[in-house]
Order: structure tokens, then C-alpha cells, then sequence
């Protein structure tokens, strides 16, 4: 690990990025982002879905450029795809009329390397990464592990100072990535690799402890930096100690930090409104999570780390549903523990008509844009309105296509409570019981 006076491979400075939305001006993703990579360590960037780390990524390497702020690589300015940085996808992004060697050796033809050295190099990487005896394979003959390694001996045959990873594990069974993981560690540790410098964008807390020297913990709408943590573990790294099991529940409990305030102070800060970015879960997902804490071993209140292992659940499933819970007041984050609120209690211990009766209490009070949209259906002599009467409306605040995204959960939301109807083919809503007014 080094230290602060060892000078920088790339520093980021207050990058910030925006992208164009229509009717309203820009989206802001990333605001005011600042750090240095330094030879010889790992970092990762943990984050919810939405908070713009992929993004990030792609300005690293010189892919996106940023909307303000500058990239410096070894001092010199990114303006452009930076030959010493290279990317490994989530997706493997092989072209399947080419073999595995084929594969491998597009980036040195792209550099202009011989035939030969081409040759030598890419059968060096893929020896290297475990697929030796694999060379004249295509794609379709592989198993999904056995393609993210020609992505990684792609991205590493080019001897990249800075390996940059696009969540590069998440595509794959948890087995599977658990060896790609330790085969990588392990060339990074024994020098085997040229690499000098990861940085590694991932959803996973525990894949994050496993490898990075520091973790950036992002916060979102837009991104930005919420907690730099410095990881003081040797390698190999044992995730059943004690003081690995601490850095989870710190980084748990940095992730969760206000999710949703006390809705007086978001109205106030005008985050909850018609246009709030209403996260993708399904009533069915909340309710879950509600059963789990509120089983008797667990007396209405869990610790994160523990909710999530009990539901299977990574960190981008974990957080949408606590957020949409602690905005329907149904429980609240308090540190690394979820406690389960009163109404939650009440919805998760009734029958089934009476929890739509609960639930539709509580998102005509604590969600904006459902009140709103069922008071324009009793204000309708046919309480019947188009639903792009209400997607211009919440295009005023979002994006074309967030705006469709948070139109279909209020509509599951919606549904489930019987506050109004929906045809898809009509496009049309209408008041699950016409004439019957909702508070």
C-alpha cells in the first residue's frame, strides 16, 4: 500500500457530469468528484444503482469527457482515450465470429503490433489468465467465467498501468466469481501482471473489502463522494474475522446515512415531490424484507448485514427496498440496523385486503405524484385521464426515459393499493371504483 507521497498515476479534479434532458435543461450525474490513484493499490467504488460510477469509469480511461473538472494521467490532461488505461465490462463484450487468440489480440493489432508479437503476447495472457488449451475456441463454446477471462487477458495483453473494472464479476454465479476473483488477486499480489494501478466499480461491499487498499463510498442524485475509507487488511483477506465483519457494517451503515429524511425536512429540501426518482421495487420485495424483521428471533429490528444475507440480496437490491419502505414509513435505518416502524408492523400482521387498505393510506400521504395523480381521476366527470398527461408532467423533472421508469412503479404501486386502474394497451388510467373518493 502506498503512501500519501507517492505521486499519482491519475487524479481526477472536481470532476462534475452532466447530460442534456429534454424540456429541462440537464441532468446532473456526478458533481465534484476529486482523487488520486497511486501505484500499487486497489480502489473501489461502491454505490447504489443511478449514482453514476460506470459514468466515472468512462472518464477515467477518456471515453466520456467531463462537463467540468480535468482528468490528469501521469500530469498530462485526458482529452482522449488514454492508452495506459484499459476496461474490463460487465458484459463481455466479445465478438463471436473470433476465437478466443483472435479475441485477445485486438487491442495490439489496434496498436499496431506484428503478427508475431501479436501472437506471442496473446497466447503469454491468455496462459496467464487460465485459458491455455482454449485458444482456438469461440465464445459460444465457453462458459460465462471462461469469457470474462478473455475480456481480462483482452484488457491485460496491452499491459495496461491502469486496469479499470466495470463491475466485472457481477454477470457471473457466485462460485465462478469468486475464482476469476482469487486467480486476479493473485496475479496482482505476485507482480505476475504489468498492472499498476486497479480501480473497480462494484454493488458487492464484502468483493470490495476482498480487494481494494481504499474504498469510495458514493452518494447519489448526482454522485458524489460520500466516504473514503482506507482498508488496513493484509491479503488474502479472511471475510469471516472480526474486523472484516466491522468494515461491513461501516460501510453498510455510511450507505444507508439518511436515505430518506423525516418528510418534513425532504418536502422542505423539495426532494420528495411529484418528481421524486421513486425507486424500482415491487410490493412483494417490501413486503419480504417487512416478514424477515419482523419474525419473532428478531424482535422488529435487524442489522443490515445480517437482512441482507438472510434475503439473498445484494447491495443494489437491498437499498432500493429499504428506501421505498422508509419512505412509506414503513420502517427506518438507524446506524447499521433496520427497525421495523409502526405502520410496518400493522401492514406486515394484517390480511391481505386489509394491507392494500394500509398501504394505499400511505402512499396517498407519503408519495406526491400518487395523491396527485388519483386526485385528477376524481376530478374527472369520467375519473378517467391519459398517461401522458402525466408523463409530460413528470418530464418536467426527469428525464424521458426516468420519467416512463418511475411512471411504471407508482402504476405497480398504484395497482396493488386499488387507487386506480391502468390499460396498457389503451394507455389510459381510471379509478379502480368510480366516484369513490380517497382522502
Amino acid at each position: 500500500m502506498p503512501d500519501d507521497s507517492t505521486p499519482s498515476l491519475l487524479e481526477l479534479r472536481g470532476i462534475s457530469k452532466s447530460f442534456a434532458a429534454p424540456d429541462k435543461g440537464s441532468l446532473n450525474v456526478l458533481q465534484d468528484i476529486s482523487l488520486a490513484l497511486r501505484p500499487g493499490e486497489i480502489v473501489a467504488v461502491l454505490g447504489k444503482s443511478g449514482c453514476g460510477k460506470s459514468t466515472l469509469l468512462r472518464i477515467m480511461c477518456g471515453l466520456t469527457r467531463p462537463s467540468q473538472g480535468e482528468v490528469l494521467y501521469r500530469g498530462e490532461r485526458v482529452i482522449g482515450p488514454a492508452p495506459g488505461i484499459t476496461m474490463v465490462f460487465q458484459t463481455f463484450g466479445l465478438f463471436p465470429w473470433l476465437t478466443v487468440l483472435q479475441n485477445v489480440e485486438l487491442g495490439l493489432e489496434a496498436q499496431g503490433v506484428a503478427p508475431a508479437e501479436r501472437r506471442r503476447r496473446a497466447l503469454e495472457a491468455i496462459d496467464m489468465i487460465g485459458l491455455d488449451g482454449f485458444e482456438s475456441a469461440y465464445p459460444k463454446e465457453l462458459s460465462g467465467g471462461m469469457r470474462q477471462r478473455v475480456g481480462f487477458a483482452r484488457a491485460l495483453v496491452v499491459n495496461p498501468d491502469i486496469l479499470l473494472m466495470d463491475e466485472a464479476f457481477s454477470a457471473l454465479d457466485v462460485p465462478t466469481a469468486e475464482s476469476l476473483r482469487n486467480d486476479l488477486l493473485d496475479l496482482w499480489i505476485e507482480r505476475l501482471i504489468p498492472t499498476r494501478a486497479i480501480v473497480m466499480v462494484s454493488h458487492n461491499i464484502e468483493e470490495a473489502l476482498l480487494l481494494a487498499n481504499r474504498i469510495f463510498v458514493f452518494d447519489s442524485n448526482p454522485g458524489r463522494v460520500k466516504a473514503e475509507l482506507n482498508i488496513p487488511l493484509k491479503y488474502p483477506r479472511d471475510r469471516e474475522s472480526p474486523l472484516f465483519r466491522q468494515m461491513v457494517d461501516r460501510i453498510y451503515s455510511i450507505m444507508t446515512t439518511a436515505i430518506v429524511p423525516n418528510e418534513t425536512d425532504a418536502l422542505r429540501a423539495g426532494r420528495i415531490g411529484i418528481g421524486y426518482r421513486l425507486p424500482s421495487v415491487t410490493v412483494a420485495q417490501m413486503t419480504g424484507v417487512l416478514e424477515e424483521v419482523n419474525l419473532p428471533a428478531n424482535e422488529g429490528r435487524v442489522e443490515l448485514a445480517e437482512l441482507a444475507a438472510s434475503q439473498q440480496m445484494e447491495v443494489d437490491d437491498l437499498f432500493p427496498i429499504l428506501e421505498a419502505l422508509e419512505l412509506l414509513d414503513f420502517c427506518r435505518v438507524a446506524g447499521r440496523e433496520v427497525i421495523l416502524a409502526r405502520h410496518g408492523k400493522a401492514f406486515v400482521e394484517a390480511d391481505i385486503r386489509q394491507r392494500k387498505v394500509i398501504f394505499a393510506e400511505h402512499l396517498i400521504k407519503r408519495v406526491p405524484l400518487a395523491g396527485h395523480i388519483r386526485r385528477v381521476l376524481n376530478e374527472r366527470p369520467a375519473q378517467t385521464a391519459p398517461e401522458q398527461r402525466f408523463l409530460r408532467e413528470l418530464e418536467d423533472y426527469l428525464s424521458e426515459e426516468e420519467a416512463q421508469r418511475v411512471f411504471s412503479v407508482i402504476i405497480d404501486w398504484g395497482r396493488y393499493a386499488e387507487l386506480f386502474a391502468y390499460d396498457y394497451n389503451a394507455g389510459i388510467l381510471s379509478t379502480e371504483n368510480p366516484g369513490e373518493e380517497v382522502a
